[in-house]
């Protein structure tokens, strides 16, 4: 065999060896990428359920929020009857669901129940505290935002006569109501307030009976924190036409009656179930009290206040709006402190 032959042989078999050790060699396994699973967040709601215009919407958008800017599941258990709170939350912890938001104070017993049955998840609750190692509370300071409403409607009030009418009779309407008395008698101490309940929140019918009684009785403002009941002292308002006045609450409710509606309470339960919700996707969520107040821009007017409430009435709010930032006016937030309260000058 000549000399390149026996070359040729040997690169021959030198190609065929490194194709039988690549043939041989175990391909490489690919992995598939395994998508995460998005994070779960609901909430139940009172008996106001969604539709009321007011406080369970505003927790809605909150959590439509969650969805859209952090990719949440959302999922919404309306509540028909208080008896179903507490079912209500645990079908939620049966689904391993994220953070469950409750939302209302009519929900504590519900959530200090559910909550230690289901410790490895997150609960939140709206304008109650529950102290358990996996719930975030989150109270507002409705009182202050209710005092600029009281000094508007004093300062609009062509009769001298205004009105509230709340829900049912417990601690936190009591802080609109007294907010809203202390922000009238600062504004006008010879304004009279009228003041009437529904003893419930899911009564649109109940909310306009009670509102036509006051506004037959001289009132030309009423500023409600009644749910659901509010639809009805808007649709009253409407009713009254040119010259009687709603107050809405909870959510911008401009909308509802453009030409009777002064004014609107903003209470940002959509920024407090937002901003809870965000700590759980970023693993800072911690078992506290959270606290909205003015200085939180928790509450607040809405920005449709401009509509109808001349310029330097507005100025005026917000001389009265700094100072109670600035700790120069305490709002009383219950009756035994509005008995107490005397108001400096704005």
């Amino acid at each position: 065999m000549s000399k390149s032959s026996k070359w040729a042989v040997i690169i021959v078999a030198v190609v065929i060896i490194i194709a039988v050790a690549v043939g041989l060699r175990k391909p490489k396994e690919e992995i598939a990428e395994v998508p995460p699973e998005s994070l779960k967040a609901a909430m139940v709601t009172d008996v106001g359920g969604l539709g009321d215009e007011s406080f369970n919407d505003a927790a809605y958008k909150g959590l439509k929020e969650a969805e859209e800017k952090l990719g949440f599941e959302i999922t919404v258990v309306e509540s028909k009857k208080m008896d179903d709170y507490e079912p209500n939350l645990r079908s939620l912890g049966d689904q391993d669901t994220d953070i469950s938001w409750a939302i209302g104070f009519l929900l504590t017993d519900a959530v200090d129940t559910v909550a230690s049955e289901y410790p490895d998840l997150k609960f939140g609750l709206i304008d109650s505290v529950v102290e358990q190692p996996n719930v975030a509370s989150a109270t507002f300071k409705e009182e202050e935002g209710s005092f600029l409403l009281g000094v508007i409607a004093a300062k609009m009030t062509k009769t001298g006569t205004v009105g509230f009418v709340g829900g049912m009779e417990v601690p936190v309407i009591e802080h609109f109501d007294a907010g809203f008395h202390a922000g009238v008698r600062a504004a006008d101490p010879n304004v009279k307030v009228l003041r009437g309940y529904t003893g419930k929140f899911d009564d649109p019918a109940k909310g306009k009976e009670v509102a036509l009684a006051q506004f037959n009785q001289g009132a030309d403002i009423i500023f409600h924190a009644s749910g659901a009941c509010g639809l009805g002292v808007i649709e009253a308002a409407k009713e009254q036409g040119e010259g009687y006045w709603a107050m809405g609450v909870d959510s911008c409710q401009h909308h509802l009656a453009p030409d009777n509606v002064m004014s609107c309470m903003m209470k940002r339960v959509d920024v407090a179930v937002f901003d809870i919700t965000e700590r759980v996707k970023d693993e800072t969520f911690e078992p506290t009290h959270y606290v909205f107040g003015l200085a939180e821009n928790g509450v607040g007017t809405c920005d449709k206040t401009s509509d109808h409430v001349p310029e330097e009435i507005l100025d005026e709010v917000e001389k009265y709006r700094e100072m109670i930032v600035n700790g120069d006016i305490v709002v009383p937030a219950s009756y035994t402190e509005l008995e107490a309260f005397t108001p400096p000058a704005a």
